[in-house]
């Protein structure tokens, strides 16, 4: 056995001879024409389910608590074909047919249904991770701002938009950063429902060339390349954003 992998015929040349560079470099691109705009998607509806779960009310926190818990405790797997097999199924004929031939060029890429499928689900999954962040950062201000607040006449949405929500945002930036992350590693599932990311491009040049190591390293060393870039600079915003002497709290926060 050991022969057999000491005589391996390795081959890195593979990695960017046409046209197995082209495929890399196309998954490349999706990757990160993905991820960004699923995690703005998230981003957004985190912060509307965070404000739900921690509003004076209780049909918004029971609302908000049931998206969470759903999203947030069913495998994103299984909710990428949710989206991808069983929605379809529930529209009328014409909406299959629409959303069979929507195609939007983007950076050179076709941003067909499988690739907004992902980023949907992405996004809805990812959102509910979002809230349940912005929640702790919220819950971890001083209970006085909110009084100040609503005592100089502020509205409970001007709250949340001029105080409440830019302190939380600034607090729980790492853990943003991690969730940011965990997006653009989550979106190699889109392999499964046939989308050329990076993961796809490594599983072709495989298929194609047989050299399922060199093509794996390669993203393995890509993912990891674009991650540490990703949070070094997220280091930096956070350095650069970060509130002189306050720190993130688990109790006694906003009611």
């Amino acid at each position: 056995m050991f022969e057999r992998v000491l005589a391996y015929d390795f081959r890195w040349s593979i990695l960017w001879e046409p046209p197995y560079a082209d495929m890399l470099l196309d998954g490349i691109r999706m990757t990160l024409v993905v991820s960004p705009i699923a995690w703005g998607l998230a981003c957004m509806l985190g912060v509307a389910v965070a404000v739900c779960r921690t509003a004076p009310w209780r049909l918004p926190r029971a609302l908000g608590t049931a998206y969470v818990e759903f999203f947030r405790n069913t495998p994103l797997l299984v909710q990428l074909f949710f989206w991808y097999f069983g929605v379809p199924q529930l529209l009328p004929p014409t909406a299959q047919n629409w959303l069979n031939s929507v195609n939007v060029p983007l950076l050179g890429l076709t941003l067909n249904v499988e690739v907004w499928t992902l980023i949907v689900g992405l996004a809805i999954y990812t959102a509910s991770r979002v809230a349940e962040t912005l929640r702790a950062g919220i819950q971890s201000l001083p209970r006085q701002q909110t009084e100040a607040g609503l005592s100089t006449g502020l509205s409970r949405l001007q709250l949340y938009r001029y105080v409440i929500l830019p302190q939380a945002v600034r607090l729980m930036l790492p853990s943003l950063t991690t969730e940011f992350l965990t997006t653009y590693k989550n979106s190699s599932l889109g392999i499964t429902i046939g989308v050329a990311e990076m993961t796809f491009a490594t599983r072709q040049i495989d298929a194609y060339t047989f050299k399922g190591l060199e093509a794996a390293t390669a993203v393995t060393v890509l993912y990891l390349a674009i991650s540490l870039t990703i949070a070094g600079i997220m280091a930096i915003v956070e350095r650069a954003t970060a509130i002189p002497g306050m720190i993130a709290r688990r109790s006694g926060g906003m009611p």
